[in-house]
């Protein structure tokens, strides 16, 4: 194409990520071939309103979304532009145009999740990553877990409860866990990401309070079995029908697990890229973060955390993030850049990725066929 490709960033949003998910997009718009693609920034606040590119832009850096402008995108194929609500505000001529495709940098709740893909299939506008049902899946830990259990992946035992059961009866749901699991186990909001409201949990003081805490985040909470004495290994998925695995990366994080303060705040954590690991190991995780990322029937990317245990090399699948952090200095990106694939060019292939699966979805028939087929 002639014309530079304008490309829809979408970021901020109603989630505990909400300022990671600045972070990334901030990196996105740095790195991004300008002299290819003309960026819309488009921030979402933590109320959910969406604001103008204008104002987006003028916020960005505080790393909190804010504004008083409100725009939309409208659920119209046909249109494929940003309408401005806001009376006596206009949107800035150079973002009036249709959009050619969006990269959403959104993690957690309403953007990770398959509402923000479901809203860009209605207005059929490509889009980066998953799709909605795999985007939905990997956002709740409880259906990912059972499709990875469907397809014989090895994950290790879990349960999860209801936010209104832990309410009815404590004591009841104490004593389940305490029947099933061995201390270590861990505690986690069922639909969040980040390590946001995630704890560790050794005794059953810890784990009331660990549950109390993940459940103020979602209304149902995740209990995984804890091991002792793992490596956390990470490996980034690239690609649509025919994935490609990245070298693998090693999680030391600066306190017991791979907290969000761990991640973002203290930097003690370190990031070893590539991990030292033998041929057979990396092999086969690599191989199975592949099969995971088809048992969901992702897209364009993800990346694929494991839990191997020191003495056996053990493999256990942890979980897949189909958006993952995206800042030049995050695992994923990382991992890319030492396959041999640098950050800005990652970036091009991932909106490559995303036109090429839009084609590919509209060589589907909206039309039935059915009545010649019977003359």
């Amino acid at each position: 194409m002639d014309r530079k490709l304008k490309v829809g960033i979408i970021f901020g949003g109603r989630s505990g990520e909400h300022e990671v998910s600045c972070c990334s997009a901030a990196s996105v718009m740095q790195a991004i071939n300008q002299e290819k693609y003309t960026i819309i920034p488009i921030g979402i606040t933590k109320q959910g309103k969406w604001i103008s590119p204008q104002e987006t832009l003028k916020t960005l850096s505080s790393g909190r979304i804010e504004g008083e402008s409100n725009v939309v995108l409208l659920n119209d194929p046909a249109n494929k532009a940003l309408l401005n609500l806001t009376q006596n505000k206009r949107i800035d001529n150079r973002y009036q145009e249709k959009l050619d495709v969006i990269f959403p940098v959104l993690h957690g709740p309403y953007g990770e999740d398959g509402t923000i893909q479901g809203l860009l299939e209605l207005a059929d506008i490509p889009y980066v990553g998953a799709g909605v049902a795999a985007s939905a899946i990997s956002m709740d830990k409880e259906l990912m877990k059972t499709i990875f259990q469907q397809k014989n992946l090895p994950v290790l035992k879990w349960m999860t409860i209801k936010r209104k059961e832990w309410r009815q009866d404590r004591k009841q749901i104490i004593t389940l866990i305490q029947k099933n699991f061995d201390y270590p186990v861990f505690v986690k909001p069922t639909n969040l990401g980040s390590s946001v409201g995630i704890s560790k949990v050794k005794n059953e003081k810890e784990l009331e309070k660990a549950i109390d805490i993940a459940s103020s985040y979602d209304r149902k909470i995740l209990v995984e079995q804890g091991l002792e004495e793992i490596r956390e290994i990470e490996c980034g998925i690239l690609g649509n029908d025919e994935p490609s695995p990245s070298v693998l990366g090693e999680i030391k994080p600066a306190g017991e697990f791979y907290d969000y303060d761990s991640k973002y705040l203290n930097r003690k954590t370190q990031l070893i890229v590539p991990a030292n690991l033998s041929t057979e190991v990396t092999h086969q995780i690599q191989e199975i973060a592949c099969r995971a990322f088809k048992a969901i029937d992702a897209a364009g990317m993800a990346r694929v955390d494991f839990f191997v245990t020191r003495e056996e090399n053990r493999i256990y699948l942890n979980e897949i993030n189909t958006i993952p952090g995206f800042t030049s200095m995050s695992m994923y990106p990382r991992l890319w850049e030492a396959t041999g694939i640098p950050y800005p060019r990652l970036i091009e292939q991932l909106i490559q990725l995303a036109l090429e699966r839009h084609q590919d979805k509209n060589k589907n028939k909206i039309a039935y066929d059915g009545a010649k087929l019977l003359e």
